[in-house]
């Protein structure tokens, strides 16, 4: 994976980095369920996050500010039925037992979940039976609770498939991979501000 800067409304190459989902504070990459931690030289060798992740295959995880993880289960993925989205909270220093996130959207196939940083939306993409991924969203409640998924709509999504959107650490712009129709796949981006119009009004 390369890293590449947007300087003088170029994007120029920087230096080639591990593949993973970077930490909000920029010093731990996450791998599925194992890390690398940076270090004055670049990154560390990968390392097992330990039980109980280090027996779940994870294709995402993601932290926010507080250590929470939210991660994919895909245990169940081969016989095309479920995959979970999880999440495990950072409690006195120890990760609690994983629990499982239930949208309700008519299928059990939701994957690639980025957690805003303060935890107050959740993105992620889900394929319906038959179809492409989209990219959905959603919002944390007043009481804790997730609002129900809201599509990102044709503003985001294509007719093909879209998956593994992100924000960058300072809030500015999302980042996701989108499928062409000749079945290239292109890394897409746009500013953020359609995330405010999506959520929901008190």
């Amino acid at each position: 994976m390369v890293a590449i800067q947007y300087k003088d409304n170029l994007w120029t190459e920087t230096f080639v980095v591990p593949r993973g989902e970077i930490s909000p504070d920029g010093t731990i990459l996450y791998k599925g369920n194992e890390y690398r931690e940076r270090t004055p030289s670049g990154w560390s060798e990968l390392r097992s996050i330990g039980a109980p992740f280090d027996s779940i295959p994870i294709m995402r995880l993601t932290a926010s500010f507080d250590g929470t993880y939210y991660f994919d289960d895909v245990s169940q993925f081969n016989d095309k039925s479920l995959v979970n989205i999880g999440y495990s909270r950072l409690i006195d220093g120890i990760h609690e037992k994983p629990k499982t996130l239930n949208f309700d959207m008519g299928t059990t196939l939701q994957f690639h979940p980025f957690i805003a940083p303060d935890e107050s939306y959740l993105i992620f993409d889900s394929r319906p039976e038959g179809g492409d991924n989209d990219i959905y969203i959603s919002f944390r409640q007043k009481d804790g609770s997730w609002g129900n998924a809201i599509n990102l709509g044709d503003t985001i999504n294509t007719e093909f498939s879209d998956v593994y959107g992100s924000v960058t650490p300072d809030g500015k712009y999302f980042f996701f991979r989108s499928t062409l129709s000749n079945g290239e796949n292109n890394t897409m981006w746009v500013d953020t501000s359609f995330i405010e119009k999506l959520r929901p009004k008190p």
